[in-house]
């Protein structure tokens, strides 16, 4: 191990990233440092490339950046004693602290002290990435680290889905991003009665029927609330899964939502959000659930058992595999939308 790494840094309060050589991380007691095999590109990243509003309260720079990956790892501290060199791991992003009341109640997924890894602290696209030890996911030395890297954007869907019943009720996937199409997978491994998926990009619809969506909705060109109705014999759907955080796609996804429906927002709007309440959600009676990262640790144990059973397949979201050093080609390939899950591979990185 060198004493410089290659990464890919948030260096400057404006788009765009830097590949830069940094030290190599140094192991404290109760740390993990880990070889990257893969890692892959999340729409949170596509915000701090981009640098919006979103990303201008809060990521903190310098930093290395992204949060999904799979590794070796290499090295651990003195105090640990749940991980061991040569272990096959993914980690979970959020770095909490424990003792708050969310913490200690069950909800450490959000905890008002959570340090966001590849956000607020260093992250995964370079060759080592550091890791306390209460966050390490041990995978299935049989899963693909191209694959075994997407299971903390899984982790997204899962929670989403799994907040409430779906066994036999129309479920709609607003944002058929990488996600949105998880979502799809995982709705319809859960026993959804009709899962409909929705965008404005041909390419991820048709990659939506690939992940088992029912009926397809380009929103560029079809009418989403009325649509949404007539596909469900007027009722509207039952569950509303919002992945875009667009704006219009929020209010129209509560247009067609049922009455006594449940609604997830995943999605993150680039600013605020105006929405009448009184007409889209409590005369509707909309439960709405706000959905970040992954319940701590019960969504990583049913992301397991999914995968474990073979009732959802990752590979197909995977179209696109890039060196780190072919960053800038990844992200703007990212930004097209013509592309499902984008997967660096690390290996031999100089």
């Amino acid at each position: 191990m060198g004493a410089t790494m290659l990464a890919l840094l948030k260096e400057h309060r404006a788009s765009g990233l830097s590949l830069r050589h940094v030290p190599v991380p140094a192991v404290g007691r109760g740390d993990v440092l880990i070889k990257v095999k893969s890692s892959s590109i999340c729409g949170t990243d596509m915000h701090i490339y981009k640098w919006d509003a979103w990303a201008e309260q809060t990521v903190v720079t310098p930093n290395v950046v992204g949060h999904e990956f799979a590794g070796v790892v290499e090295a651990v501290g003195a105090e640990v004693t749940n991980v061991r060199p040569g272990d096959y791991v993914s980690a979970e992003g959020h770095v909490i602290c424990g003792v708050c009341r969310a913490c200690r109640s069950g909800n450490g997924h959000v905890c008002p002290h959570t340090r966001s890894f590849g956000i607020t602290i260093p992250g995964c696209f370079a060759e080592y990435a550091i890791v306390p030890a209460t966050n390490i996911v041990h995978n299935d030395p049989r899963l693909p680290s191209e694959l075994a890297c997407l299971q903390d954007p899984l982790g997204n869907a899962v929670q989403s889905v799994m907040a409430g019943d779906v066994a036999g009720k129309s479920v709609a996937v607003i944002g058929a991003g990488p996600i949105g199409l998880m979502a799809v997978a995982v709705a319809k491994a859960c026993g959804a009665g009709k899962v409909i998926a929705v965008d404005i990009n041909d390419f991820r619809l048709r990659m939506a029927t690939r992940m088992g969506a029912d009926s397809l909705v380009n929103s560029a060109t079809q009418p989403l609330a009325e649509t949404l109705k007539e596909l469900t014999g007027g009722e509207g759907v039952e569950v509303l899964l919002e992945m875009s955080g667009h704006p219009d796609a929020i209010r129209q996804g509560l247009e067609g939502c049922a009455n006594a429906g449940r609604v997830a927002l995943l999605g993150i709007p680039a600013g605020s959000v105006e929405l009448d309440l009184s007409r889209s959600i409590i005369f509707k009676g909309l439960r709405v659930d706000g959905i970040t990262g992954r319940r701590m640790y019960t969504t990583w144990y049913q992301v397991k058992g999914l995968l474990d059973s073979g009732r959802i397949d990752l590979a197909p979201l995977v179209t696109h595999r890039f060196r780190l050093e072919q960053y800038e080609e990844a992200f703007e390939l990212m930004r097209s939308g013509n592309c499902g899950k984008v997967v660096f591979t690390h290996d031999d990185l100089a």
